[in-house]
């Protein structure tokens, strides 16, 4: 692709943007819901274009994590398409009066949503996203230029192809949602600087990725959203608890920037507790690296036991490992969070109230946990629909970004021929 086609590109998006921003609720829904229903009837056409992807994927030596979260499988499609659904359901964020009051000389004046215009979206290996931010881009109002990686380009094209009919047969400009195919990195930086087209650009993927979109884009960016997850069991916390909490945030999907990467337990509950956490771990495959003192009260011949290194303090695993380190109070679980968090998600297990009130207070994270998986740390949990991104921005949007933050507003004054006399 040459600058002058991802130009046209661009201002193709722009111009449909225009469009779809003034469309009613039950027309983007007439859309959304001809995505759904061509999803399902195109599962394995999706499939086979996925496992070309899984294919090269695996040929190029990439981990776990990554194929894990490359892989479509006919669930997988299934929740895309009921996903979309929910995101029908979901109120129309565009439109909302968010003020309204009557100055001097019965003005009225309203504060009310409007679209941001045209999202940029770059994205590694989840090529579910494809249709989550398509979907969320046009239940809001705003067009989306999406770059996913080089590894899911088959599923990503066959997915755009989906999203282009289905917008077709609704009668709709397809220019709404556009795929950028060419994998050249090159690209990618002239995307960055497209700030004349693009209203904000949403890096998802790793810490290397959200820097560089951060460093490199001409517009407003998300520029959070690293998972360092943690979990501090208190000397008041509920064992069993305790124990399916913290399988549950680490096992039930390792590759996720929300699942559980270090473990903080109370020194005072650390015998009593650890050898009951470790089973269930070691048994779902996941390699534990402890700090000293934990590491002496386990089986050291266990090869999925390890003793930590300061690497393993900070580190988004992404993957069947976690650290685990023992602490003597909350204070010291607290500063343990503020010096290797990511202000992702953190979570405490306690049944002390005063106890989670000071951890609630002083975890300055988007999103904190009392007593539940970090993994709830979700737009779809959240009844957001689906989400766009999760950010760890503190201006702005925080948290799982759904529909309301791709709105912006505009002030709309009402008069009767008034002048303003200085």
């Amino acid at each position: 692709m040459e600058t002058k086609d991802l130009i046209k590109l661009a201002s193709n998006t722009k111009i449909a943007s225009r469009k779809l921003s003034v469309l009613t609720d039950s027309e983007k829904n007439s859309i959304l819901t001809n995505i759904s229903k061509n999803l399902l009837k195109n599962i394995d056409i999706i499939l086979k274009s996925n496992s070309k992807d899984i294919k090269n994927a695996k040929a190029s030596g990439k981990d776990y994590a990554f194929i894990d979260r490359l892989t479509l499988t006919e669930k997988k499609i299934k929740n895309m398409a009921f996903a979309i659904q929910n995101i029908i359901e979901l109120e129309n964020p565009v439109g909302q009066i968010i003020e309204e009051k009557t100055l001097k000389e019965e003005m009225n004046l309203k504060k009310i949503t409007v679209p941001l215009g045209v999202l940029g979206v770059i994205y590694e290996s989840r090529p579910e996203i494809t249709t989550d931010i398509g979907c969320l881009g046009i239940k809001s109002g705003n067009a989306v230029i999406l770059k996913g990686g080089k590894e899911s380009i088959n599923t990503n094209i066959v997915l755009e192809q989906i999203i282009k009919q289905s917008i077709t047969e609704s009668g709709y400009d397809e220019n709404i949602i556009n795929l950028i195919k060419s994998t050249d990195r090159k690209i990618t930086s002239e995307f960055l600087s497209l700030n004349k087209y693009i209203d904000l650009m949403i890096p998802r993927g790793g810490e290397s990725l959200v820097n560089m979109v951060g460093e490199q884009a001409k517009m407003p960016a998300i520029t959070g959203g690293v998972g360092v997850s943690h979990i501090y069991i208190d000397e008041y916390a509920d064992i069993e608890k305790a124990i399916n909490i913290t399988h549950n945030s680490k096992v039930s999907k390792p590759s996720v920037c929300n699942a559980l990467d270090t473990l903080l337990i109370n020194t005072s509950i650390l015998k009593e507790v650890i050898h009951k956490l470790i089973k269930n771990l070691i048994e779902a495959n996941v390699e534990i690296r402890c700090d000293k003192k934990t590491y002496k009260l386990l089986d050291q011949n266990n090869n999925k036991v390890l003793l930590a290194n300061e690497n393993d303090w900070g580190t988004e695993f992404l993957d069947y490992k976690m650290s685990i380190k023992c602490v003597d109070s909350i204070d010291e679980a607290i500063a343990h969070i503020e010096l290797y968090g990511s202000g992702h998600t953190d979570a405490i297990i306690s049944e002390s109230e005063d106890r989670i009130n000071k951890f609630v207070t002083n975890i300055d994270s988007a999103a904190v946990m009392i007593n539940a998986s970090t993994q709830f740390n979700d737009g779809g949990e959240f009844g957001m629909g689906a989400e766009v991104a999760v950010s760890t921005n503190k201006y702005g949007a925080r948290g799982p970004m759904g529909l309301k933050d791709l709105c912006s507003y505009k002030w709309v004054l009402k008069g009767n021929g008034n002048i303003r006399i200085r």
